[in-house]
């Protein structure tokens, strides 16, 4: 299936595309030690055909023909300037850092109000899905935004294999906890493990993407290797990273940095422009890889994908359930 993204970006606020076909040469440090421990054999040997990952390349995946292919975030900043807690609060952290996580072999505790629970291979739940290119943009609470290229699929098809119970009603994500492979959780920054839900026709849309690849490479770890969540119209902490267990449960859970600071963070984190961060406006918003002194855009509601999903929350009031 073919997600077209209904956010259209100006052009001149964006980085050209030949700056975008440049950064893509670029190569991290930590997919070169990839690289040269030989799991590329290991990953080629253990995946079906339509999920083939061939050295850090994924091959046949189907790719999107979206519009906005040309208003690509480049390469190089979408793995440099990151939100990802568990390896430090600063942008650079997590590319400085998370060379140290280890992302095979992964695997994901299924439990909860499901039919099949357990424990699986993150490489046995590829080998039942389709792959798929899905160019989204991602709208962060601290007024910044990426338009990226995401290899992943779809959340809806793997909870449909769980066989979701009548009591299943939200979906709880968990991420890795593991200080010594992610130095910021030694921190108390946050409540570890990080944790996020989604409503369960939430985690059902079309939209809603289990991505394990960016740009037609596998994941890089500072963007949260080797599977996480991407919720498009919602801001950016809803997309968990590192994703090691998913949970069916009855009740609404208890989120990361909704517990930590409820009265900033809600549990729907919807892109609102009418509804501030207690410390900042949202109404507009930098893009990531725009020329110098651009104007930043208007922040869109549900971050442009209203036409999609604003149905999902008829009658409530955004405001209060923010």
């Amino acid at each position: 299936m073919l997600i077209k993204s209904a956010s259209l970006i100006k052009e001149n606020e964006v980085t050209p595309k030949k700056d975008y076909d440049k950064s893509r040469s670029i190569i991290s440090a930590s997919r070169r030690q990839f690289l040269a421990q030989g799991s590329a054999l290991v990953l080629a040997t253990s995946f079906s055909p339509n999920t083939l990952w061939a050295g850090n390349k994924i091959e046949h995946y189907k790719k999107s023909n979206s519009p906005i292919k040309n208003e690509l975030t480049p390469y190089e900043l979408v793995t440099s300037y990151n939100n990802f807690y568990e390896f430090g609060t600063g942008k650079g952290d997590p590319a400085a850092h998370a060379h140290r996580l280890k992302t095979r072999p992964w695997s994901v505790t299924v439990d909860g109000e499901v039919g099949k629970p357990g424990v699986y291979d993150l490489e046995d739940i590829l080998k039942r899905q389709q792959l798929e290119e899905r160019i989204y943009r991602l709208r962060c609470v601290e007024a910044w935004s990426m338009v990226v290229p995401w290899i992943g699929f779809s959340l809806a098809e793997l909870i449909k294999q769980m066989e979701p119970t009548s009591k299943a009603n939200y979906v709880e994500f968990t991420t890795l906890y593991d200080p010594e492979q992610m130095p910021g959780q030694k921190r108390r920054t946050l409540k570890w493990p990080y944790v996020e839900g989604l409503r369960m026709d939430e985690a059902m849309h079309p939209l809603t993407l289990m991505a394990t690849g960016l740009y037609g490479e596998e994941m890089p770890n500072q963007n949260g290797a080797p599977l996480r969540l991407i919720v498009p119209w919602k801001y950016g902490f809803k997309s968990i990273k590192s994703i090691v267990k998913i949970r069916l449960v009855e009740h609404q859970p208890t989120t990361s940095w909704n517990e930590s600071a409820r009265h900033e963070y809600g549990f729907y984190a919807n892109v609102n422009p009418h509804v501030s961060h207690p410390r900042w406006s949202q109404s507009r918003e930098r893009v990531i890889g725009a020329p110098l002194f651009t104007p930043k855009r208007k922040t869109e509601m549900f971050n442009g994908y209203g036409e999609q999903v604003a149905s999902l929350y008829k009658g409530m009031n955004l405001k209060r359930f923010f």
